[in-house]
């Protein structure tokens, strides 16, 4: 077990949980298999899992990567979330990369160094979304405000690849919301 918890980049107080030990040792069996990404997955880790109830049967596993691994994570990712999606059985898996937001400034507090725009909260959310949604491209947004004043977030999606992610656009729609609080549909352009 303790080689698969090296696949878990923690701070050093923090523990790992049940998933994501389970996750890090599906890690650990994929890249000790006779798969063809067995040698691109070895020097990849992972910071944590969640796991979000979708409907009373579906659920979705999230998992969390360092940023600096997303391209890396991107090359071989169709393949490793099917391999994931066969060793846990029953549950849509996404990956997401781990990045930070920096609060606004406030009066009376000076900063030394101007907030960059891949720092704030917008920008985070729809790289959420991107990473989310990653084999699929969005190729458009439309925000939708609904007559009691409520937003919904409309995605149009490419449907180049709409057969891989039609049966996922429910888990899709219920782990943004539950990241970052806010509505979103997602469809497939014409």
């Amino acid at each position: 077990m303790s080689a698969a918890q090296d696949k878990i980049l923690k701070s050093r107080p923090k523990k790992p949980s049940e998933l994501e030990l389970s996750v890090a040792q599906t890690f650990y069996d994929i890249e000790h298999s006779r798969s063809t990404i067995n040698k691109h997955i070895a020097p990849l880790k992972l910071t944590g899992a969640k796991e979000f109830e979708v409907s009373a049967k579906q659920k979705a596993l999230t998992i969390f990567i360092p940023y600096p691994q997303l391209a890396a994570y991107h090359r071989i990712q169709p393949q490793l979330v099917a391999e994931l999606e066969k060793k846990l059985i029953g549950k849509h898996v996404l990956i997401v990369a781990k990045r930070r937001i920096i609060p606004k400034p406030k009066r009376g507090h000076k900063y030394t160094q101007p907030r960059p725009r891949s720092r704030t909260l917008a920008s985070v959310q729809e790289r959420i979304l991107d990473d989310i949604c990653y084999p699929a491209e969005i190729v458009g947004k439309r925000i939708r405000y609904r007559l009691d004043g409520s937003k919904i977030l409309k995605v149009q999606l490419d449907s180049k690849v709409k057969n891989d992610i039609k049966p996922k656009l429910e888990s899709l729609r219920a782990v943004y919301q539950k990241l970052t609080g806010k509505q979103a549909a997602f469809e497939f352009a014409v």
